[in-house]
């Protein structure tokens, strides 16, 4: 029992499996999954549905934190590409056309793997600290986007292109198929070939790898231009579940939401070891609290108080430091030893 407390992923699921069962409470009817027209609908399909983004952008986060760098410019990513894609699919004069649908998609995560490979060049050949470097595109990204669809919010009527984020495909959303995949081919690349090691290497010590011959410059390139990635199909999947681009709210601070999936999947913010699993648990986490913040009829003046709380809650509980503190048992003290007599 000990050994599977232990393991890393053994709080982030249990923490989800505490969640799931406690909206029992308020919604009975929270694990009933339904087929109806083919597709299937219930709480937990809209966790994954809902979530499926997020998982996204918090695996490409992982690949960034491994290294030792953040990426905030995630969230204007998001905003960029789904700008992009649906301003070019809205001036087409058929939107239900795949090839045109293909070429938005085509256009849009072209452009975000050229703002990776921007952040990227930053930190890795510039020398620019990774916060500032994408603090930098986090700013100017929101005025990109809204460049973009010129400060109004596109509204397109495609269903190819929906079919990417609002869609089901056979009777499974398709966003949570695309998320798998990428999961997949992540884990495959970081685990059964030697790149995954080699940026947990450049993570603990980039210097040291550089004199070992690994290329840093190139991984850290490469983990910015996958994190922008993740993030532009995270754009296309919000903007085509909504039907619209809104180049000021789209992906608003889900750069934040990001990290702490990856902090509660137990990846370090110092770089290093990382878990890509423990990732998906994480953005499975927060995608749970928000709906049951929603499910629960939290008020929303209190729903960021409330959301912060239950976090804190949360990673206090995987803190092995805090638990050794909170759920330390007294012992009993010892009686002194009586002195010996010394005989008359």
């Amino acid at each position: 029992m000990t050994a599977i407390t232990k393991h890393r992923l053994f709080w982030p699921a249990a923490i989800l499996a505490v969640m799931l069962l406690a909206n029992l409470i308020f919604t009975p009817t929270f694990f009933r999954i339904e087929l109806k027209n083919g597709h299937l609908y219930g709480s937990l399909i809209d966790i994954l549905l809902y979530g499926a983004p997020l998982i996204l952008i918090a695996l490409g986060m992982t690949m960034v934190i491994a290294t030792g760098g953040i990426d905030l410019s995630v969230g204007a990513t998001v905003a960029i590409s789904g700008a992009l894609a649906c301003s070019i699919i809205a001036d087409q004069p058929d939107q239900e056309a795949v090839g045109g649908v293909l070429t938005a998609v085509a256009l849009a995560l072209g452009l975000s793997l050229v703002l990776g490979l921007w952040n990227g060049l930053l930190v890795a050949r510039v020398g620019i600290q990774p916060i500032i470097a994408t603090l930098i595109l986090m700013v100017a990204g929101r005025g990109v986007a809204q460049l973009i669809t010129d400060g109004q919010i596109i509204t397109i009527n495609s269903a190819p292109y929906e079919l990417i984020g609002g869609d089901y495909l056979f009777g499974f959303p398709f966003a949570v198929l695309i998320a798998v995949v990428v999961f997949t081919g992540t884990a495959v690349l970081t685990r059964r070939t030697a790149l995954g090691l080699l940026l947990e290497a450049v993570g603990g010590n980039a210097e040291a790898s550089r004199l070992v011959g690994i290329r840093a410059r190139r991984l850290l390139v490469l983990a910015y231009v996958f994190s922008a990635f993740c993030a532009g199909i995270a754009g296309l999947m919000i903007s085509s579940n909504i039907r619209a681009a809104d180049g000021n709210n789209a992906g608003l601070w889900i750069e934040l939401d990001a990290i702490l999936a990856v902090v509660i999947g137990g990846t370090s913010l110092m770089g290093g070891r990382f878990s890509l699993a423990g990732t998906v648990l994480g953005a499975l986490i927060i995608q749970t609290l928000s709906t049951t913040i929603y499910t629960t009829g939290v008020p929303p003046q209190v729903t960021l108080v409330f959301k912060a709380v239950v976090v804190t809650a949360v990673c206090l509980i995987q803190s092995p430091a805090f638990r050794a503190k909170a759920f330390r048992r007294r012992r009993p003290s010892t009686p002194a030893p009586a002195e010996a007599e010394v005989p008359a």
